[in-house]
């Protein structure tokens, strides 16, 4: 570690570079075949205000990102997303929020702007995967009128959590119902937005080496740092609802105009678990997800997702992951009615299945080949089922 770094991180300044870079090309189906690159840059600032200046249990936390290259879904020509980082050109400020702990760090407060699927909707075994759906679910993140406060549009709010006992976080969120950034100028809480109101419970669990459930101490902190250290298991409910009104997708009023719907709703639950383990390091971990979403107002009324971790089982790679994963994302009866009224054929659902292996090469250093295979893309029976390939590798100072 470098003597300036080590300075720094001291004084309670850590400031990280992290750069993913992801080959894409569709082998066969989807709208098209070919290949693109793309990549993400993101400069991220924490600052730890007790070594800083004196001020306990305080937090601030700098994110800006730069989104560069293709589209994949522009060849595969699906709804959920093969590449979890693709997103419009843009340079922007992801996030810029302060986090204020206390009650030895079993009470936690932040405002600013804020990436809502950095906590909620979360899992450790899911975040191996490439396509998007594993992150958060497309019923929800293709929700309301510009998506939820995630990757690439962030909003503006606050969120609490508390930990009444051990291993259970309870956490919700207020923010903006919309993305801050629009083609007009940045607009926070504008007139039409509504609100964001997300809740989610977490039960994790965690237990010592020697199979006894491991006390967590006073430094383990609620908020970015929750996850740490890895947890063996994990099961989570969550909650979230607009205030703002939208407008039905198939249903008309007498004169003909959609109907008009205050408040859009929907929930999840997802969990993980270790269900596997040995002493050389070989593990097998599970995990599912299930989300409903409004079928009134958006498109996706239902997600269900799941897979498979095995860590260790390569001789001589004993930190490679290996995952395969399915996410199925179902079409709600309402968008269904309007694709038919239109006379546009559509299919139930669009199932993605995902085959990936992340190889650790250095501290710094990642490389992953990932392979997916898109059943009914965009669920549009016209476009054949999509074979692509994609190589991430992430530089991560």
């Amino acid at each position: 570690m470098p003597r300036i770094y080590q300075i720094l991180v001291e004084h309670g300044v850590r400031p990280a570079l992290i750069y993913d870079a992801e080959g894409f090309a569709d082998v066969s189906g989807g709208m098209r075949r070919g290949a693109t690159y793309l990549d993400n840059v993101s400069f991220q600032l924490s600052l730890d205000m007790a070594r800083l200046i004196g001020w306990p249990g305080a937090t601030m936390f700098f994110d800006a990102l730069g989104i560069h290259g293709g589209q994949p879904s522009d060849f595969a020509d699906d709804a959920q997303g093969v590449s979890s980082i693709a997103a419009p050109r843009k340079w922007t400020l992801e996030e810029a929020w302060i986090q204020q702990n206390v009650f030895d760090n079993r009470v936690s407060a932040l405002v600013g702007r804020y990436d809502l699927n950095s906590e909620f909707y979360r899992l450790y075994a899911a975040g191996l995967f490439l396509n998007a759906s594993f992150g958060i679910g497309p019923e929800f993140s293709l929700s309301g009128k510009g998506g939820p406060s995630v990757f690439p549009n962030t909003s503006v709010g606050a969120r609490f959590e508390v930990k009444p006992f051990e291993g259970v976080v309870l956490r919700g969120a207020l923010l903006d119902g919309a993305p801050v950034e629009r083609s007009t100028g940045w607009d926070v809480f504008a007139k039409g937005d509504g609100l964001l109101i997300v809740s989610e419970a977490a039960f994790l669990y965690r237990q010592r080496p020697d199979g006894v459930p491991r006390h967590l101490p006073h430094r383990f902190r609620l908020g970015r740092d929750a996850q740490l250290p890895p947890y063996e298991a994990k099961f989570a409910v969550g909650m979230w609802h607009y205030t703002a009104s939208f407008l039905d997708l198939s249903r008309t009023r007498s004169d003909g105009t959609p109907v008009p719907h205050q408040g859009s709703s929907g929930a999840y639950a997802l969990g993980d678990a270790i269900v596997y383990k040995e002493d050389s390091g070989r593990q097998l971990r599970i995990f599912g997800q299930v989300g409903l979403g409004d079928p009134r107002v958006n498109r996706f009324g239902l997600y269900t997702g799941g897979g498979v971790d095995l860590a260790g089982v390569i001789p001589g790679r004993g930190k490679d992951q290996i995952g395969f994963g399915v996410a199925a994302a179902h079409n709600g009866s309402h968008f269904i009615d309007q694709q038919r009224n239109l006379g546009q054929p559509v299919d139930s659902a669009e199932v993605t299945v995902e085959l990936t292996d992340l190889a650790p090469i250095t501290s710094w250093l990642s490389i992953q080949p990932d392979v997916q295979y898109v059943v009914n893309p965009n669920t549009d029976p016209r476009v054949r089922n999509a074979l692509v390939g994609l190589i991430r590798v992430e530089l991560a100072f």
